[in-house]
């Protein structure tokens, strides 16, 4: 499964193609339309939130609420399109009041940006480069999360820090790295520690009231894995180098982590890797019947293998090991702001203030669902090398097989 994007941040949409979907999935706008209300939430977002409400137009590789098997195209209209029409016109000459871009913001793709396509209007590349393009890759994640449902795969995010603001290491060890989604949700950081949530409103209150910008961690979960997903004989089908690269393509993301991720080179071996324990099975494990969303159902999720800890984060010589997920991710500040950095005109080199787009004051909430659509993306090709392609009831038959394979280890 792949996509493409297309669009500039107030041109007159954002366009979707996802290409290799099997046919058979169930799907419906409201599904990608949920995710796209999530990116659009968080404490610190800028004006440019209060103008889009963002909606998936499904324009074809769906019928009757289900994949066809061929290309998916999504469009999501850009709302502010109509106060940029002359701005951002396809046709035509430029208007001779246009004000060009010519003070690039430090942190910002403008600069090396202009040099790249030689271009002195930093508009040329600051519309593309924009975090705006996120939304039409949340609408492919939204795919991806429908197909990996049919395996009982739940893919999530959480903000664990926003500036010096940090969720206490007691609290997420308490729950192993994985908290309910409703506990997410109704923090308007998306930290499930309600003190900490506040805090972190009280520090993007702070920053906007200084002209900062803020930054911060987050962590990425996907519960109801197999084991053996992935690989470990060729680094490309590794998916600790599938899913970094993924989560690194992201705008403002500047370090990814696995589990104890960096922690685990200051601690010995023996507190590092995770202890393998016989399967923790609760009654009977069978499969059940397919329900007409072909999801698959099985009564006993434990069946296979464990691990004591999961300090790996889920992943051991590049493959799912069966445990939850845990991908930490770091962003950094947004590097428009509102007392702006000194910077160089473009036209006459004479120094001058950085431009100023209309921004957020910080978008950890809403980097951390892109990285969930990024990382159900690699999940769910990955899950497609395993059981094939073509259809869902064949690829849920495969995957019954394999997992009956496995739990008789």
């Amino acid at each position: 499964m792949k996509y493409v994007t297309a669009g500039e941040s107030h041109g007159q949409a954002l366009v979707t193609i996802i290409t290799d979907v099997p046919a058979g999935i169930r799907l419906s706008s409201a599904n990608i339309d949920s995710d796209l209300a999530r990116r659009q939430r968080g404490y610190g977002r800028g004006g440019r939130m209060k103008i889009e409400t963002d909606k998936a137009n499904i324009l074809s590789g769906v019928r009757f609420g289900k994949t066809l098997g061929t290309p998916i195209a999504l469009q999501i209209i850009n709302r502010d399109w109509e106060n940029w029409t002359k701005v951002m016109a396809v046709e035509g000459e430029p208007p001779e009041d246009l004000i060009r871009e010519q003070n690039p913001r430090p942190g910002h793709a403008d600069l090396v940006g202009a040099m790249k396509i030689g271009s002195r209007d930093c508009r040329d590349i600051l519309e593309r480069a924009s975090a705006r393009e996120t939304a039409a890759r949340v609408a492919a994640g939204a795919v991806a999360k429908a197909y990996l449902a049919a395996y009982g795969v739940s893919v999530g995010s959480y903000v664990t820090r926003i500036g010096d603001v940090k969720m206490p290491d007691a609290a997420l060890e308490g729950m192993a790295g994985v908290f309910e989604s409703k506990d997410v949700e109704e923090s308007p950081v998306r930290c499930p520690d309600v003190t900490t949530s506040e805090n972190m409103a009280a520090a993007i209150d702070s920053a906007r009231e200084n002209g900062e910008s803020l930054g911060g961690w987050f962590t990425v979960t996907a519960t109801g894995l197999v084991p053996g997903i992935g690989g470990y004989a060729e680094a490309s089908e590794r998916l600790t180098s599938r899913i970094g690269a993924a989560i690194l393509s992201i705008p403002a993301i500047k370090g990814v982590e696995f589990g104890l991720g960096f922690t685990s080179g200051t601690l010995p071996g023996s507190q590092v890797h995770d202890a393998i324990i016989p399967p923790q099975i609760d009654g009977e494990s069978r499969f059940e019947e397919f329900d007409k969303s072909n999801v698959i159902r099985y009564s006993a999720i434990n069946a296979h293998i464990r691990r004591a800890t999961n300090n790996a984060g889920g992943l051991e010589g590049g493959m799912t090991n069966g445990e939850p997920l845990i991908v930490n991710a770091v962003m950094k500040p947004i590097p428009t702001l509102t007392k702006p950095l000194k910077t160089i005109n473009l036209r006459t080199h004479e120094p001058v203030d950085a431009s100023k787009e209309r921004s957020d004051v910080c978008a950890v909430p809403a980097a951390a669902v892109v990285a969930e659509a990024e990382v159900a993306m690699v999940l769910a090709n990955a899950y497609m090398d395993k059981f094939g392609r073509d259809d869902m009831t064949s690829a849920v038959w495969a995957f019954r097989t394999y997992y009956e394979s496995v739990r008789a280890y």
